[in-house]
């Protein structure tokens, strides 16, 4: 085979000299991948070790309160472990081709700030008016920040959806969500 025939295929053979962006490039560290990995198998170490404080009642004869976060800690270190073999194989993630995102937009740091608003807005408001009517304050001040244009159908949907949560929640699941005083003369609440 002759210099002319391999630079056509753009394919060298061993024997061959690499072209010169193939001699400079330098190898690709993911830094990004690391930190998740190290991030996960920090947090699992964190509650593994977090859960041996929790008090156990003398009446637990089962599982007790420590079985679940001793799973989750040991999920999260397991699944530490395989990212951080999967990086070393070289299984490393691709970016998204398919969002909607423009990169050139900087951040929109006013929507930010009424998200965040509505999420402080909500955690004090839980106190005074009760969990349902705050967390449909929470639901429809999201779609109105983020764009909802019918702010009727915005508000009725969040409170449908605010009510629905706190009944299965409180119903099905026994978890208690403060009604408030808004609600608290209503029997079933």
């Amino acid at each position: 085979m002759t210099p002319s025939q391999s630079g056509s295929s753009g394919v060298s053979t061993p024997g061959e000299p690499r072209s010169v962006s193939e001699l400079n490039s330098t190898p690709h560290v993911p830094v990004g991948e690391y930190l998740f990995a190290a991030l996960t198998a920090a947090i699992g170490i964190y509650v593994l070790i977090a859960a041996n404080f929790i008090r156990i009642p003398l009446s637990s004869n089962t599982l007790g309160p420590r079985s679940f976060p001793y799973l989750v800690g040991a999920l999260l270190l397991c699944a530490a472990i395989a990212v951080f073999v999967g990086i070393r194989r070289g299984r490393l993630g691709e970016a998204d081709e398919g969002e909607d995102v423009d990169s050139t937009v900087d951040t929109d740091w006013v929507t930010v700030g009424k998200l965040i608003a509505f999420f402080t807005a909500h955690a004090y408001l839980i106190q005074f008016i009760g969990w349902p009517f705050a967390a449909a304050v929470l639901f429809a001040g999201s779609a109105w920040t983020l764009g909802a244009k019918r702010l009727r159908w915005a508000f009725a949907i969040a409170l449908a959806l605010a009510f629905t949560i706190y009944f299965l929640f409180g119903q099905l699941l026994g978890l208690s969500l403060p009604a408030g005083p808004l609600l608290d003369w209503i029997p079933f609440f």
